[in-house]
């Protein structure tokens, strides 16, 4: 721009303009630089807020100490009753096993036969009236009955009707594999089915893949099914005295929730990295939307 040297009046229109010009532009980036202070110190905030702690991740935690210590725990687990649609492998032993053959379902006289998918498929399963059918001995009512007790009716049953002391009749009883349902922040979330007699509910999850990093280990939550419908029971993974929960030992038919942490719903980060670096792109881009503003 030619500046005016000559006439008093044109350099002194001119001045204004130029100083009118200056502090129109000095305005938005005086904005932008507030903008950028204050983000700058939310965002730090931010990073330091949205990281997953530790303590959220570890599980059974017991003291900050690296030494070996002895943990008392109390298993305070009661005896399993049999509840509407649980599976039950029942097998009859004698000393001669064709006379007890007609009690046992095909394919069942070996104790082999029990521990592959027929431990399941092969089993009674307990109807809606709380009973099984069993080959000749037709029904037996199971519901609300441990599995030991369970083997002594049908054990009695067996010497009144059929056999005497002589027989030597041995009956075993069990849960035909132990089936549940787990979902939420898991690897693998699906109905399992494991064929063991005891799975605790730590088991149950790193058989699944294990929680996610955006599970919230803290509140597991366990739907249980009992006579008088489902309860909704909580247990804290993270601390050491799970171990002593009554829940902790997982039933057939549980339903394990593991609902996620806040920060997935933020969508930031599980770790201050993580958030620093999406804090970062997002900081570039309002920079540059802003910049792209004041230049219109």
């Amino acid at each position: 721009m030619k500046i005016p040297t000559k006439n008093p009046f044109l350099l002194q229109n001119w001045e204004l303009e130029q100083r009118s010009s200056a502090l129109s532009l000095s305005k938005p980036l005086k904005k932008l630089s507030n903008f950028l202070f204050r983000f700058a110190f939310l965002a730090l905030f931010a990073t330091l807020g949205s990281c997953i702690p530790t303590k959220k991740l570890t599980y059974l935690q017991k003291s900050n100490t690296l030494q070996d210590s002895l943990i008392q725990v109390n298993v305070l687990k009661s005896p399993y009753r049999v509840q509407v649609h649980d599976v039950l492998s029942i097998r009859v032993k004698a000393l001669d096993q064709e006379l007890v053959a007609l009690f046992n379902p095909q394919g069942g006289e070996g104790e082999g036969g029990s521990l592959g998918d027929g431990y399941y498929y092969d089993g009674f399963v307990v109807d809606d009236h709380g009973k099984i059918r069993l080959p000749t001995l037709g029904d037996v009512s199971v519901l609300g009955y441990t599995v030991e007790e369970i083997r002594e009716q049908i054990e009695q049953k067996l010497l009144d009707d059929y056999f005497t002391e002589n027989a030597n009749i041995f009956v075993t009883v069990k849960l035909a594999g132990i089936k549940y349902t787990i979902a939420g922040e898991v690897g693998s979330p699906g109905t399992k089915v494991e064929l063991v007699e005891e799975l605790s509910l730590l088991e149950a999850i790193v058989n699944s893949g294990d929680v996610t990093q955006f599970g919230n280990r803290t509140d597991v939550l366990i739907l249980r099914q009992y006579p008088g419908g489902r309860k909704i029971h909580h247990v804290d993974l993270t601390k050491i005295e799970a171990l002593n929960s009554p829940y902790y030992y997982i039933q057939p038919n549980d339903l394990i929730l593991v609902n996620p942490l806040p920060q997935k719903s933020l969508g930031i980060g599980t770790t201050g990295l993580q958030s620093l670096n999406t804090l970062v792109s997002v900081f570039t881009l309002a920079v540059t939307t802003v910049l792209l503003i004041t230049r219109l």
